[in-house]
């Protein structure tokens, strides 16, 4: 079974993940995340890695705090998207940025020919892969003895719970199985202590975990009149940490470190 390529959709995905609502949530969340882990690094110019970033988001807003990024994406449709907006913030801020795009399947990746960074991100990538556990297990290899692993994935029992209460039962008792996918629904997404298991045997542990829109995708159609987004941020940061919210993310981010041994 072959991993899913966004060239096709890719400007689609692009928009559709960060150029919408949802994407806010799922970006204030993230760079809150990622920030506090920063901040484990004592202000330090990081070698980081972003797997699978497709156009790179997180890519360039790390570099321009002054952080060197290699991008990996196996569509080079969306590393043409992370070109030409690189190219433009550039352009437009005599200013240029320490980011490497490298087209290749996150498979590719390997601790001989690309080293090893001090934080690697992969968001939104394993409930594409037909092996999620192995490619991540992979993957960590090239986390740093002192590195993290920044790792965002699509929550099947959210996505359950969402089917329940919009009541898609059918869809429920199928374990979502389709004659006709929905071209962004993940193919393989994960639970959440399936994942928990998989950090425990790579010998890594939990730094940090957050859901992603716990909030956001169970509003009620219709807001009352002095609904404000702003809040909608609010409440989501403050609720994305505790439980039993967490286990509610679409999406669940867990950033992980090696695990120390005694």
């Amino acid at each position: 079974m072959q991993d899913k390529n966004f060239d096709q959709l890719a400007n689609k995905f692009a928009k559709n993940i960060y150029g919408t609502p949802k994407g806010e949530v799922r970006s204030a969340v993230l760079w809150r995340d990622l920030s506090q882990a920063l901040s484990y690094f004592d202000d330090q110019k990081l070698h980081i890695l972003d797997a699978g970033g497709g156009f790179g988001f997180f890519t360039q807003k790390l570099a321009k705090l002054g952080h060197k990024v290699t991008l990996c994406d196996i569509s080079a449709e969306m590393l043409a998207i992370a070109k030409s907006q690189i190219n433009d913030y550039e352009t437009e801020n005599q200013h240029q940025l320490e980011i490497e795009l490298l087209h290749a399947p996150i498979q590719a990746l390997n601790v001989e020919q690309h080293g090893q960074f001090d934080l690697v991100m992969c968001h939104a990538v394993a409930e594409w892969l037909s092996d999620a556990e192995n490619t991540l297990s992979a993957l960590t290899k090239l986390v740093k003895p002192t590195g993290l692993f920044s790792l965002m994935f699509y929550n099947k029992e959210a996505m359950r719970f969402h089917s329940l209460i919009s009541g898609n039962f059918d869809y429920v008792a199928a374990d979502f199985r389709v004659k006709k996918k929905v071209g962004l629904t993940p193919t393989h997404p994960l639970y959440i202590h399936d994942v928990k298991n998989w950090v425990s045997n790579w010998k890594m542990e939990l730094v940090s975990e957050s859901g992603v829109r716990v909030i956001h995708d169970y509003l009620k159609i219709n807001q009352p009149p002095n609904f404000d987004f702003n809040q909608l941020i609010e409440m989501e940061l403050k609720y994305s940490q505790l439980p039993p919210y967490i286990a509610f993310g679409r999406y669940v981010h867990f950033m992980t470190k090696w695990r120390s041994e005694i």
